[in-house]
């Protein structure tokens, strides 16, 4: 199997302290290239969201793509799982690459703005932490799929924004 050596990461937590609050979902979505042929979505849900399941995920990698991930993503992870992503692998928060590009919000807004294409509409941050409690508190596994389906969304679009700025 040919190694994949990039990776598209987003998270989905509790809330927004890392001190506080805790991750509910790691989406890891792994490529090689633009054409998506060998593309692959790991997503590691509550108690899977661990230290050595997260490395295993990003063997072979050599780069990891986030948005707002230098300021969210990445430091909920250090302090959480003890894994200081930026000391191991490359990172690019495409939020910076952005607002060169003078675009700039949250990353929906900015997928508004490029005609990225999402299917889940209404659905942010806020809304995904209410999924996960009516999974976690009433066993909803239409929550748990959707929520699923939205990191989802979040990790493939972050490949989606990178081509556009790229022009791949």
């Amino acid at each position: 199997m040919r190694r994949l050596t990039d990776a598209y990461l987003d998270i989905e937590t509790t809330g927004l302290s890392r001190f506080y609050d805790y991750i509910t979902v790691i989406g890891i979505y792994l490529c090689n290239g633009c054409n998506g042929k060998d593309d692959n979505l790991i997503q590691l849900v509550g108690e899977q969201a661990t230290r050595d399941n997260l490395l295993k995920a990003l063997e072979g990698v050599n780069i990891i793509y986030t948005y707002n991930g230098s300021r969210f993503d990445l430091p909920f992870i250090d302090t959480l799982l003890g894994i200081d992503l930026e000391a191991r692998f490359y990172h690019r928060d495409l939020m910076y690459d952005c607002w060169r590009n003078n675009l700039y919000g949250g990353f929906k807004a900015v997928e508004r703005q490029l005609g990225i294409h999402r299917q889940l509409q209404g659905i942010g941050g806020y809304e995904a932490v209410l999924l996960w409690w009516r999974y976690q508190n009433d066993g909803d596994q239409d929550a748990l799929t959707l929520l699923l389906q939205y990191n989802k969304e979040d990790a493939v679009n972050l490949k989606a924004l990178r081509q556009k700025l790229e022009g791949c």
